[in-house]
């Protein structure tokens, strides 16, 4: 062992005694805090014939007091078991300008900070100094501390992985340490979900999770390229920075669907924050409307899209997801909204109350539904009467003047105003419903944003203070207008053009941009979740000039011909019986429809136990084998993919390629595609 070696490890066994002294003082302040607690509430009850109630009051509001001391007591404690077993992760030795010599920084997840030598032991990675170790190699460096920018030097930079009192991993910058200690953390075998990476964030990446100044921010990232573990890291820092104002109920993530909002569950809670609210669109969809219309999922319109390659059917999702489309929505809101309220003068109690006044007071309450819109109406006309007239309304009286300012308004359902709306476009056969009389998706927030202009938005979104929406390119200009209407909060957007599962059902980063006009708008373009071989291979699918992959070798795709259906299923049965003797977790089996996921997995051998299906219904991700079709996955990564019916007729269309591609980049370690007849022409060449 080095002497740096043993100077590292007699400080971290120096922390860890500091730690443990901390804890034993936590712990005997709980028992205090529990035994005081008890005693107060005994004298409670003992006392309560001869106390008064000013003395209860009291008494009560002391017992409160401590249980809140002992809550934050508790909760620093569970915070510092936590630094117990991974205190830190890098330090730098940083001379600020003004100083001497170098100060030695130690950065970990969570701080640590000794009460006794009133010394921060360790600096949480959100902190302002922390930012060096992101940003900077040694040499001079730079940050922007509370009382302004501090400058100086760095004299030493040095990254480990600790365990408890063990030093796993030491590395000098000298050697590299980016590149070392990224390549280790990338070929670790998948797990339950996705982890933090504050070990291993890039300077790129710093950048966008310490964005302080987008208002709303486009992330435009490639496969692989780890933008929502980004997301969720920026999440973390914002809750650090703006602690006193922002919290973690006030956040709220739009989600693909269920099973993705499982697998990036535990990021925020590693992170040290509490988990934030979840939300899939179509669950949004159902909220918006209440209940009242029943409509297809996104997977199942996707699905009905591959199955039936309708043309007119991609006709009427080609032009809802169309700029032009939500110019002619607007139109005609805007025609509807002038139509629907015919003011007439009204005479009551001797008073007059001309339309024009009316017509201003329902114009200027144009956010509001149509219930409270006449509430307020005729609450101003009741004002207007008592400051001109000098007249107050009797109860009967205010209950007239509502109901025929009511009777003024002539409004249709949500439902006969849309279906209405292709009328006046003169495309009636743009609008029609899928199975069991339900809407397609494609009509839901188009449907869901007339209603809004027409009744109002809903109030109670507003507490939300910041929004992140994952998988930008699957949502269409109308949702987006729905997001900036119910939404008026900062927000992180994020996504890849170039992973559309539908493409009559989407939105790139400069659409994006353009509905949001004060966005600003990063790309992230390295790619590090698979090997180099693999995504060579997926970059012959679908190239992408911007993509720059991290040179993790690993072996190359297998491209498998079979002779039967039953020689393809014992060939996948191979692929998993050598993934089972392997050190790695997580095997997915993607197919490209619900109908195909649902007859491989049915099809497997008996000797392939514990396999599962992931369908639009599931709601926890989990390693092991999954069978599940390419759209469902994407978010996901597994450490081994196969890609079963890799053949030219099942993956001919440039949505198939997508698919094919999105399927592909899952993989992290291995991929192998198999098929029969003849290959798919994507992939004929490889």
């Amino acid at each position: 062992m080095s002497s740096a070696e043993q100077a590292e490890q007699a400080h971290l066994d120096a922390v860890q005694d500091r730690l443990e002294q901390t804890l034993q003082a936590i712990e005997a302040r709980l028992a205090s805090h529990a035994q005081e607690i008890q005693e107060q509430k005994r004298y409670l009850w003992q006392s309560r014939a001869d106390m008064d109630h000013a003395e209860k009051v009291s008494t009560r509001q002391s017992i409160n007091q401590s249980a809140m001391v002992g809550e934050a007591t508790l909760e620093r404690r569970d915070n510092l078991l936590k630094v117990q077993r991974a205190p830190y992760f890098g330090r730098i030795d940083f001379r600020a300008a003004d100083a001497e010599a170098p100060r030695p920084i130690y950065i970990g997840i969570r701080s640590f900070y000794d009460d006794g030598a009133q010394e921060q032991v360790v600096h949480d990675w959100r902190t302002p100094v922390a930012g060096l170790f992101y940003d900077y190699e040694t040499g001079a460096a730079r940050y922007a501390a509370p009382e302004g920018e501090v400058t100086g030097e760095i004299a030493l930079k040095r990254q480990f992985r600790t365990r408890y009192r063990t030093i796993e991993l030491m590395i000098d910058s000298s050697v590299n340490v980016v590149d070392d200690v990224l390549q280790e953390e990338l070929a670790r075998s998948a797990d339950e979900g996705m982890h933090n990476i504050v070990a291993t964030i890039q300077r790129d990446q710093n950048a966008i999770i310490r964005n302080d100044d987008a208002y709303i921010l486009v992330i435009q990232g490639v496969a692989g390229s780890g933008k929502t573990s980004i997301a969720l890291h920026r999440i973390a820092y914002l809750l650090y920075r703006y602690r006193e104002s922002l919290s973690s109920d006030e956040i709220l993530i739009l989600s693909p669907n269920r099973v993705f909002s499982d697998y990036i569950a535990d990021v925020l809670p590693e992170l040290g924050e509490e988990a934030v609210h979840q939300i899939g669109m179509e669950d949004l969809a159902e909220e918006l409307l209440e209940g009242q219309y029943r409509f297809q999922g996104f997977l199942e319109q996707t699905s009905e899209l591959l199955e039936r390659g309708d043309e007119a059917m991609q006709e009427r999702l080609a032009y809802k997801a169309s700029e032009a489309f939500l110019e002619r929505l607007d139109a005609y809101a805007r025609e509807l909204e002038r139509s629907e309220f015919q003011p007439e003068d009204i005479r009551i109690g001797g008073c007059w109350i001309r339309a024009d006044e009316l017509e201003r007071a329902y114009r200027k309450h144009a956010d509001k539904g149509t219930t409270e819109r006449v509430r307020q109406v005729t609450r101003e006309m009741e004002q207007r009467l008592g400051i001109e007239y000098n007249y107050d309304l009797r109860p009967e009286q205010r209950r007239e003047l509502r109901e025929r300012i009511k009777a003024m308004v002539s409004r249709p359902t949500p439902r006969q105003a849309y279906k209405a709306f292709f009328d006046w476009l003169e495309r009636p056969e743009l609008f029609r419903t899928a199975k069991r009389g339900r809407l397609e998706y494609a009509d839901v927030f188009p449907l869901i944003y007339l209603k809004m202009r027409l009744e109002g938005v809903p109030r109670h979104y507003r507490r939300i203070k910041h929004l992140l929406v994952d998988e930008m390119q699957d949502y269409t200009p109308v949702q987006y207008a729905v997001l900036a209407r119910l939404f008026p909060c900062p927000k992180t957007i994020l996504g890849d053009a170039g992973q559309m599962v539908n493409p009559y059902n989407s939105a790139t980063a400069a659409e994006i941009q353009a509905a949001f006009r004060q966005a600003v708008r990063v790309t992230l373009t390295k790619s590090y979740r698979s090997t180099y071989e693999i995504m060579q291979f997926a970059q012959r699918i679908q190239p992408d000039p911007d993509l720059e992959a991290m040179e993790r070798h690993g072996e190359a795709p297998r491209i498998i011909r079979c002779r039967s259906h039953k020689a393809e299923m014992a060939t996948i049965a191979e692929l998993i019986d050598d993934f089972r003797s392997s050190a790695h977790n997580a095997l997915a089996i993607l197919a490209k429809t619900p109908r195909q996921a649902r007859a491989i997995y049915r099809g497997l051998p008996e000797t392939v136990t514990g396999a599962r299906l992931l369908d639009e219904a599931s709601e926890v991700f989990s390693t092991g084998i999954v069978v599940c079709t390419v759209p469902l996955s994407k978010g996901l990564e597994f450490d081994r993919v196969i890609v079963p019916q890799a053949t030219a007729q099942n993956y001919r269309t440039e949505m198939d390629r997508k698919l094919l591609y999105v399927a592909c980049t899952r993989a992290m370690h291995r991929l192998a595609l198999t098929y029969r007849g003849e290959p798919s022409p994507f992939v004929a060449d490889s």
